[in-house]
């Protein structure tokens, strides 16, 4: 099984959980920033990941992100597109299965999610969300990443992998027999 983790990130921290998540999953995993992510899932895709940041209460816009790269915190990965403009193009079949998570900011906890929007949005395409959305905190607009959270990441993926795993792992009927 082929595993997909997509992610938009503004200051690198949804980047950097991203890439602990694909390591978590372990095997054979792609890892893309949404701008360059495939709208087309391929077949042998098993489960995609989605991450963002939350932006005002939600997944970001286009205005959200501007806002974000003129605070001049440091240079901007995702600020062509983000996971909502991603998730109106992508086409997936209706047995890949999704999981979604986000960066927040850990204090003051804001309302609102990502993550839950754009679960939301899957499930209204149809796709099946295997676990509920994952929330992973930074310390500021602009990170670092919350002590631990990486690590925290890295068991998340093994997590998905764990429950996704076992569904596609296909046993030769024959080897029984023996």
């Amino acid at each position: 099984m082929r595993s997909l983790v997509v992610y938009e990130s503004m200051f690198g921290n949804t980047k950097a959980v991203a890439e602990a998540v694909a390591f978590g999953l372990g095997g054979d995993v792609e890892l893309a920033e949404v701008g360059t992510a495939p709208t087309d899932i391929p077949p042998d895709v098993g489960l995609v990941v989605i991450g963002g940041p939350t932006h005002a209460f939600g997944m970001s816009r286009a205005s959200t992100r501007r806002s974000a790269a003129e605070t001049g915190r440091g240079p901007v990965e995702s600020g062509r597109i983000g996971i909502r403009e991603w998730l109106a193009e992508v086409s997936a079949l209706s047995t890949t299965a999704v999981a979604t998570f986000d960066t927040r900011i850990d204090t003051p906890r804001i309302p609102g999610s990502a993550a839950r929007a754009a679960t939301r949005r899957l499930r209204r395409m149809g796709l099946a969300v295997i676990v509920v959305p994952e929330s992973f905190y930074v310390l500021g607009v602009s990170g670092p990443l919350k002590d631990g959270e990486r690590a925290r990441a890295v068991a998340w993926g093994a997590h998905l992998a764990s429950l996704v795993r076992p569904v596609f792992e296909t046993v030769n009927p024959l080897e029984q027999v023996r």
